[in-house]
């Protein structure tokens, strides 16, 4: 009866994906217009870290950097924790609480497929985040 829902059934897919070399500016005016709150870091074609609103006010704004002169790469969060499809809403919940993170990309071998938020989870099903330790 318990049904479990795999997190390929709740991500959304086709994250948005920059370079290492993209300013915080850029990255962050792409990230208002899409209206998300984190971008993927590939380097080719390999991500290798991530970049969150979380990221940028603790590493630009509040180091008082310019986001004009400061490169994705500078203040990322690498290594990139990451997952695949076919694990359960509660592994992945599991694996967010033990890294202490709210975002987690997908990742097949082809590449990136998709990202994964508690916030994403919790819209499903308030009950679903009780994170077991």
């Amino acid at each position: 009866m318990n049904k479990q829902v795999l997190v390929k059934e709740v991500m959304k897919t086709s994250p948005v994906i920059i370079q290492p070399f993209t300013t915080v500016f850029e990255a962050a005016q792409l990230m208002k217009q899409k209206k998300i709150g984190n971008v993927i870091i590939v380097e080719e074609h390999h991500p290798i870290g991530i970049l969150t609103e979380g990221d940028i006010i603790k590493k630009v704004v509040c180091e008082k950097k310019n986001p004009q002169d400061v490169s994705v790469e500078e203040v990322m969060t690498s290594p990139l924790i990451f997952t695949n499809p076919y694990i359960s809403l509660q592994e992945a919940l599991t694996i967010m609480g033990k890294c202490h993170i709210k975002k987690l990309p997908i990742i097949v071998p082809q590449g990136i497929v998709g990202v994964i938020t508690q916030k994403d989870i919790s819209r499903l099903s308030p009950a679903r985040m009780e994170i077991s330790h």
